[in-house]
C-alpha cells in the first residue's frame, strides 16, 4: 500500500454517513427539538438546525450541520460528508441567502454568505483547530469547499 494512501484519513461509506444523519433528524423531529442540538465547546463545534428554500421546489428544506460561533456570526462548512458535489441545502442558500436556524438557545433568522479572502483563510483555521485533519478530509474534493457564515438578520420568525 502506498504511504499516500496509508495517510489519508478514513470516511466512512455514503450509505453510514446518510443514515447516521438521518437518525440524528428524526431523534431531534421525534423530540420536538429537544434532544439533538449543542452549543459549541471550547475548541469544539456545535450543532444547528438549518431550514432553507428549496431552489427548485420553492419548499423548505431541513438539515442539521455543525457549527462555531463567530461573534455574532454562526459559521459552518458546505460539505457533503467530504464528497461532490456541493451539499443540496448550500446550493439552495446561493439562491435565497435568507434562512431560519435553530441553536440550542432557540431560533434565529440568518442571511448566508460564502467567507472570502482573508476571512475564509482564518475562519479555515478555525476549523483546522477544532479538527486537525481537516486538510487532508478536503483535500478529497476536487473543489475548495466554501466556509459558509450565517449572519443575523432581523424579521419575525416563523
Amino acid at each position: 500500500m502506498s504511504r499516500a494512501r496509508e495517510d489519508r484519513p478514513r470516511i466512512p461509506p455514503r450509505w453510514f454517513v446518510r443514515l447516521a444523519w438521518g437518525i440524528h433528524r428524526a431523534i431531534y423531529r421525534i423530540t420536538r427539538g429537544r434532544v439533538g442540538l449543542w452549543r459549541p465547546k471550547p475548541q469544539g463545534w456545535g450543532t444547528l438546525h438549518l431550514t432553507t428554500i428549496g431552489r427548485r421546489t420553492g419548499e423548505e428544506r431541513e438539515v442539521i450541520l455543525g457549527y462555531f460561533e463567530d461573534g455574532p456570526n454562526l459559521v459552518t462548512m458546505a460539505m457533503n460528508g467530504w464528497a461532490d458535489p456541493d451539499p443540496a441545502w448550500w446550493l439552495n442558500l446561493q439562491a435565497q441567502p435568507d434562512a431560519r436556524v435553530v441553536v440550542r438557545d432557540g431560533p434565529r433568522l440568518v442571511h448566508a454568505r460564502a467567507a472570502q479572502g482573508d476571512e475564509r483563510s482564518r475562519l479555515w483555521a478555525r476549523w483546522r483547530d477544532i479538527d486537525t485533519g481537516l486538510d487532508s478530509l478536503a483535500a478529497r474534493r476536487s473543489a475548495e469547499t466554501a466556509v459558509v457564515i450565517l449572519e443575523p438578520r432581523a424579521g419575525p420568525i416563523r
